[in-house]
Parts: structure tokens; C-alpha cells; sequence
């Protein structure tokens, strides 16, 4: 006599503690990539700080010699550069410090010194006796403090 199609079957499933290995696995891939797009993160605030930095020492340099070595109107405030800021001849807006962030990344500030620490007040120094510029955040070399 058969018994049957009553047979217990075995059902295919995950476990428990399959399903948290996986779980495991998938957290620890998450922080490695999460702490590699941090740091990709600054490293891209940094450079883009570095070119707009570039570009307006540039700028001031073409002003200068196109204008007999008068310095352009630069006053402290919110993207306050002057004649420098016009589209099509030297820069087509005010830069903005990546590095500093935030509302004040296009501040500016007359000081005849780079800033000796990270701060997020200001996004650019300005000399208006000699026409140098630095980054705020940044040393004189141009090297970016911790934040």
C-alpha cells in the first residue's frame, strides 16, 4: 500500500541567520563606500576652491594691465568684486569658496593677510593695496586648513 503524495517536503528558504550575514555584509560595503565619497567629497571642495581661486588672480592680473596697474574696486561684502565681475571680460560672476560653504562662501573681506585657521565667515581676502587675494580656510600657500 502507498502512502501517498503526503510527503513532507522541504521548502526553499533563507534562514535567519542567513538573511543577517547578508544584512552584515551589505552595512560593511555601505560604510566603505560611504567613507570614500566623504573624502571625495572634500577633496572636490578643495580643488574647486583652488581653480576659482586661480581664476581670480587671474582676472585681477588682466584688470591690472589692461588698466595701468589700477586696482579694480573691490569692497567687503557679498560677491562685492567690482568692474572684475562682468560677463565677457573678466569674470562672468562672483566666485564662491567651496572650501568655507555655506552663505558666507562668497564674502569678502580687506585684509592684508590669509587666514590663520579654518573659519566659515568669509569666502575671500582681498589686500586693496597690493591685489592679492587669498581663499578663506586657506593658508598663504594655499593649503586648506582641517575643517
Amino acid at each position: 500500500m502507498r502512502m501517498g503524495s503526503l510527503s513532507v517536503g522541504k521548502k526553499n528558504a533563507f534562514t535567519l541567520v542567513e538573511i543577517l550575514i547578508v544584512v552584515v555584509i551589505l552595512g560593511i560595503l555601505a560604510a566603505v563606500v560611504t567613507a570614500q565619497f566623504a573624502g571625495a567629497s572634500e577633496s572636490a571642495q578643495e580643488e574647486t576652491t583652488r581653480h576659482e581661486l586661480q581664476k581670480l588672480r587671474r582676472a585681477i592680473e588682466i584688470y591690472m594691465t589692461r588698466n595701468g596697474n589700477a586696482l579694480p574696486n573691490v569692497v567687503a561684502g557679498d560677491g562685492t568684486w567690482g568692474e572684475i565681475v562682468q560677463p565677457g571680460e573678466y569674470l562672468s560672476g562672483p566666485p564662491q569658496n567651496s572650501w568655507v560653504g555655506g552663505p558666507n562662501a562668497g564674502v569678502i573681506i580687506i585684509r592684508d593677510t590669509p587666514d590663520d585657521a579654518y573659519q566659515t565667515t568669509h569666502g575671500w581676502i582681498y589686500d586693496d593695496t597690493t591685489g592679492q587675494v587669498w581663499a578663506g580656510g586657506f593658508d598663504g600657500n594655499d593649503e586648506p586648513y582641517a575643517k
